[in-house]
């Protein structure tokens, strides 16, 4: 079997993806192209080095062929589409207790949007932010920013964009409690949460402390609780969970629109995987 099963694939992505005015080369199942699309993204390897001979029982399509569909259907937003329409369908797998948010950075060699140097790296990066549920399943991402910047960078709009993805998704923000390491320490953040109705739960930065003329610092007294706190490690699992994709850990797409596709993507295996060993217990 492969990334994800034929019946699998069948069920949770073919239907989202859009076929144009002329309908779909019926001589090409549409999931050999999926499966093509998922063995990139697992392995990491270059689409002109992709095996398609192993994928297609038919015709076989050429690798230019398979970016052409992967492509097409990014620009269209059908990964995206995919992502939302699978959390919608599926909130009783997750664990929203509470959630976790994180930023990170992913050297990127072929330059392209979003993309800038990094000096704690040594190198040019992408900066993305992420928020998962207490089980570390990753429920969104925000649009990525040139690597240069902290964290804060942009914070209420990136925010905004992550929300209103959950919202599209149906899952409810009021009273989520959202656990953040120091480098989200300040009012914006926290402000950006209350708009939501989202209680913030971040690990106080010392490098604050005393120094209220900081725009990073945050004014007056932040709850904090240590215990709620320890559940941060599930975002590193996550991350550790994402990086089992190869073509995620360093980028070589130039576009931010296919980049951000293949997290969706790699989102959608890992949630359909623990949704279908939940289902067998």
């Amino acid at each position: 079997m492969g990334i994800l099963s034929k019946n699998t694939i069948e069920t949770w992505i073919i239907p989202l993806l859009s076929i144009g005015s002329r309908g779909f080369d019926p001589t090409v199942p549409i999931h050999e192209i999926i499966e093509a699309i998922l063995y990139r993204l697992k392995t990491g390897c270059q689409w002109r080095e992709l095996p398609v001979k192993q994928f297609f029982s038919g015709n076989v399509l050429t690798w230019n062929t398979v970016f052409y569909h992967y492509n097409k259907w990014a620009k269209a937003g059908c990964w995206t589409k995919i992502w939302i329409n699978i959390l919608k369908e599926n909130h009783q797998y997750l664990d929203l207790s509470s959630a976790e948010f994180d930023g990170s950075h992913t050297p990127a060699k072929n330059g392209g949007d979003a993309v800038g140097y990094q000096g704690r790296k040594a190198c040019k990066t992408t900066n993305t932010l992420f928020i998962c549920d207490n089980q570390g399943v990753m429920l969104a991402m925000s649009t990525p920013q040139e690597g240069q910047h902290h964290d804060l960078f942009e914070i209420q709009s990136l925010f905004d964009e992550i929300c209103a993805m959950l919202k599209q998704a149906e899952i409810s923000l009021d009273g989520l409690f959202l656990n953040a390491d120091p480098g989200f320490d300040s009012d914006s953040f926290r402000e950006a949460c209350e708009k939501e109705n989202i209680i913030p739960n971040v690990k106080p930065n010392p490098r604050n402390a005393g120094n209220q003329e900081s725009e990073l610092a945050p004014i007056g007294i932040a709850i904090f609780d240590e215990q709620l706190y320890k559940n941060r490690t599930v975002i590193e699992h996550a991350n550790a969970w994402i990086d089992g994709f190869k073509a995620l850990l360093v980028r070589f797409e130039f576009s931010v629109r296919n980049w951000m596709s293949l997290h969706f993507m790699a989102f959608s295996v890992i949630f359909l995987r623990k949704i279908n060993k939940k289902k067998k217990v």
